[in-house]
């Protein structure tokens, strides 16, 4: 076995790309040829094999998910439902309206009360460089608040409000007349979007997320949910590279 080969049992590389959504496999192999790849920070070469379960594989600097029966769901989750794997009151959940197999865990946390984008997945790398603070994706959020918020509140939320557990970061906020606040964060507080619109005299009504970093999607009715297209992931992986430098 020669070094190029790698493990015995591990599958050829350039097949291991096709599979995962980038192109042919002629195509994948001029992405080799070309230097882009690695597999555990080593620039990759032609004909070399990859243990899925183990290897780390880079397409341009971005980790790609190789490991077989990875899934990605999208989900638009409806309000009353509570986003963990069971819930000791009985209580529906997320994991409620997906598929028994395989079994997936949400990414990140909807409160009970509020609707909107949910990912849920069996990738854990990606699932944790989409949470960890350091990654810093956005999500989007539409308020429905209390009153209509003016110039000086809205500057408020874009330029940090302050929380019991300290000052937010600075926030993209709009209005959306007359009483919708558009609100685009990247710190991953407990009820923070709440929190904010409460702070700047404004309690929300009704909050619904509406994008997480790349992904967003209009035609999910409350419950229903999808699996991310092989292109979705890609841009999720991108953006959680491109965050992190």
């Amino acid at each position: 076995m020669t070094a190029a080969d790698g493990p015995a049992e591990g599958e050829r590389l350039q097949k291991v790309l096709a599979r995962t959504g980038f192109g042919s496999r002629r195509k994948c192999e001029d992405l080799i040829d070309d230097g882009r790849v690695s597999v555990n920070g080593v620039t990759a070469i032609l004909g070399q094999r990859v243990d899925t379960d183990h290897d780390r594989v880079e397409v341009d600097g971005i980790p790609v998910g190789v490991r077989q029966g990875l899934v990605y769901y999208l989900l638009n989750k409806p309000r009353g439902v509570v986003t963990t794997a069971s819930d000791p009151h009985g209580r529906p959940t997320v994991i409620d309206l997906l598929p028994l197999e395989p079994r997936v865990f949400p990414v990140g946390r909807l409160d009970a009360d509020t609707e909107g984008l949910l990912l849920l997945t069996n990738d854990g790398d990606l699932t944790h460089r989409l949470t960890h603070p350091s990654f810093g994706i956005e999500k989007e959020y539409l308020a429905q608040v209390e009153g209509t918020p003016s110039p000086g509140a809205l500057r408020k939320l874009r330029e940090g409000v302050e929380l019991d557990d300290g000052m937010t970061a600075p926030a993209k906020a709009s209005l959306v007349p007359p009483h919708t606040v558009r609100l685009t964060i990247h710190e991953g507080r407990n009820r923070q979007v709440r929190r904010m619109c409460g702070a700047v005299g404004h309690p929300v009504v009704r909050l619904v997320r509406t994008r997480i970093g790349p992904i967003a999607e209009r035609q999910l009715a409350p419950g229903e949910w999808r699996p991310l297209t092989l292109a979705e992931v890609r841009a999720l992986e991108s953006a959680v590279s491109t965050a992190a430098k």
